[in-house]
């Protein structure tokens, strides 16, 4: 069967991490322009379907109610495109010509994307950018519900690389062959990592557009060895974070001192054997139940794995599930409404 009919939201959060696209038609058996499209979707789904390349789906939304109102749809027929678990198009409305020429793009692109995945090392995150780690089953890489512009991080040296640099999508240019370890952003121009100021503690705060379930973190941190990097010292080095404290739902970055009478929501140690060797990436995994509707999620780097004054860190990437955005536009009848 080419169209997979979506009965739970484990289903279809499964199909988003196995398939490197995911068509979702999203329709009610009550909307008369559903069925009017249905033949289309569904002859475009029998000519285009790949196996875990490219998946064609239905979902009910008066029964799947939760994927309805996790992905903002509010008028059928609307259909969603997903790329490694990232919603990248919207088709909203019985309108095969527009349905055909979005499907049709997305299995040209498909053509030359052969071979990419998300498997552990190298996979495809937010954007179809780099991962460092696989991402668990029924979950995705919603690095890119972060709010750049509201990003704040304390003790940053300020030669080091900006916040937003944590969260490129780009592979880390010191795992690119590019100047070992002292390399810059892609096209030149400043590092692509952060390193810490004074002392090896760093605060970072980071804001969502949307409320989150966070499962896990994945960490990336590639300092140079000795000798690598000529501005430095050996005994200056930076080092990777050992000891990481997170807080969850503030209004705004904490202070030092302040998060020292704070309990924080969990505290972690990365130890050095979890470091993967290929991708200088650490996972770390969280108490789910404790992050399940986060808006905003500090991480305070406590310290570092060695006796340097210096921390680094080159990626973040935030693992789990996007719920709604919080703010919303003015929003348009497309077809039928939901329960009319």
């Amino acid at each position: 069967m080419s169209v997979v009919n979506i009965s739970s939201k484990e289903q279809f959060n499964s199909l988003l991490n196995s398939s490197y696209f995911v068509v979702a038609d999203f329709y009610a058996d009550w909307c008369g322009p559903c069925k009017a499209i249905a033949p289309v979707y569904d002859s475009l789904a029998r000519q285009l379907t790949r196996p875990n390349h490219i998946t064609f789906t239905k979902v009910n939304g008066d029964q799947q109610r939760d994927l309805a109102q996790a992905y903002s749809v509010r008028a059928y027929p609307t259909f969603l495109v997903f790329q490694n678990g990232r919603k990248i198009e919207t088709v909203q409305g019985a309108d095969p010509r527009k349905l055909n020429e979005v499907i049709q793009r997305l299995a040209s692109e498909a053509s030359k994307s052969d071979g990419a995945g998300g498997d552990a090392g190298e996979g495809n995150g937010a954007n179809g950018g780099w991962l460092g780690a696989a991402v668990p089953k029924g979950y995705g890489d919603i690095t890119d519900q972060v709010d750049l512009t509201g990003l704040e991080l304390l003790n940053r040296d300020s030669e080091r690389g900006m916040p937003r640099s944590l969260f490129e999508t780009a592979k880390p240019s010191a795992l690119s062959g590019k100047g070992k370890g002292k390399g810059k952003a892609e096209g030149g121009g400043s590092p692509d990592w952060v390193e810490s100021d004074t002392d090896e503690q760093l605060m970072l705060y980071i804001p969502f557009q949307s409320n989150i379930k966070v499962h896990s973190l994945h960490v990336t941190s590639v300092p140079p060895a000795a000798g690598e990097d000529e501005d430095a010292d050996d005994d200056e080095l930076p080092m990777r974070p050992k000891t990481v404290s997170l807080y969850t739902n503030r209004s705004q970055v904490l202070g030092f001192d302040e998060a020292d009478d704070i309990p924080a929501v969990q505290t972690v140690e990365i130890k050095p054997e979890d470091w993967d060797s290929k991708t200088a990436t650490a996972k770390i995994d969280l108490r789910f139940v404790k992050f399940q509707n986060v808006t905003s999620l500090v991480v305070f780097f406590v310290d570092g794995d060695g006796d340097s004054e210096k921390l680094r860190v080159d990626r973040i990437r935030i693992i789990g599930e996007a719920g709604e955005k919080r703010t919303m536009g003015k929003l348009e009848k497309i077809g039928d409404e939901p329960g009319e």
